[in-house]
């Protein structure tokens, strides 16, 4: 719903949750779920005044840990979300959000851009609890330069990095997308499958939606406990936020002594915010003429 009152603009943030609806604390108008006024206390029942105000609304429902909506044509709007990542039960699941200070386009684009996981995420590939142990984790480090191939297919593509692996074999990376901003991270043997939906919220900010689940089993104590802590994809916070802990204002909590160790190749803790960090760097909405993309931008260049 509009979050502002038809009133006199104040955000409906501030709105108290009453019995059949969403009443301004201002001067208490209050709207029903479908943004139709129901109440203005100031003017005669009789008058049918509120017949005459409505907000905008859009239908919601929940499936898994996440609130959909559609925004577009009632008589367009797609059938419920089938994503796995959302419909295998409860304790198999685990969702998360943060608020990205850039352009929902060049965050989703990092999220399929397999070939700087052999650079920015070498140091936490091998002590994040989500990600360590993977025998990919020894093929993205030593090879660092893939070749790309990508693949169209019915509503996005699979875009797949080739590293050398054994001796006369290869490992390949596939990074599935589905348009417009769905991406997930390929799967390393029994953890939990990562992926995001990049959401705009204006020009210059998205949210970025990640998800941690596993298709067969629960998520263990330990692997629920490491997203909440915000390994993975995930993220620690401002307390009362979806602002990420690290961000711009404190410089990511950059740590050079760890970059020096080797732990973080670039400072910054997290595989999440290794990401964002960078995203973010390149402005609120990136310069696309002073870009110069070679083969492994393939990915990027076709979505």
């Amino acid at each position: 719903m509009d979050e502002f009152c038809a009133h006199r603009g104040v955000s409906l943030w501030f709105g108290r949750n009453e019995e059949g609806g969403l009443r301004c604390p201002y001067h208490g108008w209050k709207y029903d779920y479908t943004g139709q006024c129901i109440e203005v206390p100031s003017e005669p029942e009789e008058s049918g005044f509120c017949e005459k105000i409505k907000l905008r609304a859009y239908p919601l429902i929940k499936v898994g840990d996440v609130l959909w909506t559609h925004m577009g044509d009632k008589d367009a709007r797609p059938p419920e979300p089938t994503w796995e990542f959302a419909t295998v039960p409860a304790e198999q699941t685990y969702t998360s959000k943060r608020w990205q200070e850039c352009n929902w386009l060049q965050a989703m684009e990092g999220g399929i851009d397999s070939s700087h996981v052999s650079f920015l995420h070498s140091g936490g590939l091998k002590t994040d609890p989500l990600f360590k142990g993977a025998k990919g984790n020894q093929y993205n480090e030593n090879d660092k330069k893939p070749v790309f191939e990508v693949v169209q297919s019915e509503g996005g593509l699979h875009i797949g990095a080739r590293r050398m692996a054994e001796e006369g074999h290869y490992y390949w990376r596939v990074t599935p997308w589905i348009m417009p901003s769905f991406t997930m991270v390929p799967p390393r043997g029994d953890h939990p499958m990562h992926g995001h939906f990049w959401i705009p919220i204006d020009d210059h900010n998205c949210w970025a939606w990640s998800f941690d689940y596993h298709p067969t089993r629960a998520l263990s104590e330990v692997e629920r406990q490491a997203m909440v802590d915000g390994y993975g994809v995930h993220n620690q916070y401002v307390p009362g936020t979806f602002r990420p802990l690290q961000n711009k204002d404190n410089d990511y909590l950059m740590d050079r002594e760890a970059q020096k160790r080797g732990d973080s190749f670039s400072g910054v803790w997290g595989i999440a915010m290794q990401d964002a960090s960078l995203q973010e760097s390149m402005g609120p909405i990136v310069d696309r003429t002073r870009e110069n993309l070679v083969s492994t931008d393939n990915g990027i260049i076709m979505a």
